[in-house]
């Protein structure tokens, strides 16, 4: 049984051969504070696990309490399944060969050190990027990696888009990381990784038991509520990542105060990103043209938000050793990350389809107000989009204000409403709207209606889930992509326009 926080859709993925077993002499050196309960010090354990799903024969069981299900109570089960060890907070019965006690509290920080332990501390032949941020953190690992892989890295990013959680629970993050590494050896090239840091990831210890060869920092805006409680515990969890005995260097955007906060804070010299280091920035609705680091640059990518992601991707990878040079060329051949103002059109007789990712506040009102002002003077801007259940409620009625405000046309629907009434969501949505909108439950059905009214001049925005390619609802995942789905609308329709 999964015993973290954070709600995932499928067991992680099994990845590579071990390097290493490790000793109960060992695991208790790096555990200080721990206790053998039982078993001989010769005992050993090959991997490390929080699921009991995913047990192997020869692995150690941490247990985790979470909020929703406790380690503890499958211990039995770990062992059932093959595992050699428990480590626990709290005396279980498990019959495994040895229990290693740690502090109440302690686990997840014991399970961290001992899944990079059990791996060869995979991070240390690595170059290790950790991007942090409300927003932009996917897109800026997106590029970092792309970069880095033009400059001759094996550059590869771990997050929203290669997994079921943002930042992948311990154990499977170092399994990850030995993989990369060893794959990167075998082509004879330096891994670079670029890993998003959720807030959730840093408060429950998951990256712990590495050192950053630089944090990047995106963005702080209202998200998450529902864990943190407020934004200062927020601001505090992403913080933890620029500690210098962390994160080697950070890369900070300036241009907001967490950002300036941050910078105050960090106890080492910082890399402070904002506008300053960007002259001549044209926004176009194909096309980005701007000058950074003596270079011209040409890209794809359009918003500000992403240009701020692709401005703080290359000066990280400058602060890894890659050229200005390089990082600059590579920024003309980018392609956005999926999801990500992902655009969509089968004829010029088609109205403009974005899907975009932004389920927050701020991302909800950057996106809109980017292309109401990049709109043609005969077109509307269409909005289609629901909020997350199970998730912070104090945003619904916030983003409802911004979409009546920012587009003449707006649907709010149903988005990964899990356990909540999709109508209760809805409802809270529209409390913040004044003005007319439509409500369509059906996430499809609202996608097909703003496209099929929408005239060749319009904009349709469909965001809020991005490049997901399901719906959590009401215990049952649902397979959807927002992108295929619009296109084949399109598609569609394309011969009636």
């Amino acid at each position: 049984m999964n015993s973290d926080d954070v709600d995932y859709l499928a067991p992680p993925k099994q990845n590579p051969e071990w390097s290493r077993v490790l000793t109960i002499d060992a695991a208790l050196e790096l555990l200080p504070n721990a206790t053998l309960v039982t078993a001989e010090a010769s005992s050993t354990f090959a991997s490390v696990e929080v699921d009991s799903r995913l047990v192997q024969p020869g692995a150690l069981f941490c247990c985790i309490p979470g909020s929703q299900s406790d380690g503890h109570d499958f211990a039995q089960s770990a062992v059932a399944a093959g595992a050699v060890g428990v480590l626990s907070e709290r005396p279980v019965p498990s019959g495994a060969e040895f229990e290693i006690r740690v502090p109440i509290g302690a686990a997840r920080y014991a399970t961290a050190l001992l899944s990079a332990a059990v791996c060869g501390y995979p991070a240390r032949e690595l170059t290790i990027a950790g991007i942090t941020g409300t927003n932009g953190k996917t897109t800026t690992a997106h590029l970092m990696a792309t970069i880095a892989s033009y400059a001759g890295r094996h550059g590869v990013m771990i997050g929203t888009l290669t997994g079921a959680r943002t930042t992948p629970a311990a154990p499977e993050l170092q399994r990850e990381l030995l993989r990369i590494q060893q794959e990167a050896s075998l082509e004879g090239r330096h891994g670079l990784v670029a890993l998003e840091v959720s807030s959730h990831a840093l408060d429950q210890h998951r990256v712990d038991g590495m050192v950053f060869d630089v944090a990047v920092f995106t963005n702080l805006t209202q998200d998450h509520l529902d864990y943190h409680g407020t934004m200062e515990a927020y601001f505090e969890a992403k913080s933890r990542l620029f500690d210098p005995t962390v994160a080697r260097q950070a890369v900070i955007w300036i241009e907001s105060e967490a950002g300036r906060r941050l910078v105050a804070s960090r106890q080492a010299p910082s890399i402070e990103v904002g506008w300053h280091s960007v002259e001549g920035l044209t926004l176009g609705v194909s096309e980005t043209n701007f000058r950074w680091r003596g270079f011209n640059v040409t890209t794809k990518l359009i918003s500000r938000p992403a240009i701020i992601d692709l401005v703080l991707a290359g000066e990280a990878c400058v602060a890894l050793g890659i050229s200005a040079a390089e990082a600059a060329k590579a920024m003309a051949v980018l392609t956005p990350a999926p999801g990500r103002m992902q655009q969509l059109r089968s004829s010029q007789n088609d109205p403009l389809v974005i899907v975009d990712y932004a389920h927050t506040p701020d991302a909800l009102e950057e996106l809109l107000a980017y292309l109401r002002g990049a709109l043609d003077p005969e077109g509307q801007l269409r909005v289609v989009f629901g909020c997350g259940g199970e998730r912070d409620r104090d945003k619904r009625p916030i983003m409802g204000a911004i979409a009546a405000r920012l587009a003449d046309h707006v649907t709010v629907t149903s988005d990964n409403s899990r356990s909540e009434d999709t109508t209760d969501i809805i409802a809270e949505i529209t409390a913040g709207i004044s003005g007319p909108v439509i409500t369509i439950e059906d996430r499809a059905s609202a996608i097909r209606a703003a496209i099929s009214e929408a005239g060749c001049h319009d904009i349709v925005v469909i965001a809020g889930k991005g490049h997901e390619t399901a719906q959590e609802i009401d215990g049952r995942t649902i397979s959807f992509n927002d992108a295929l789905f619009a296109q084949a609308v399109l598609d569609e329709t394309m011969g009636d326009r």
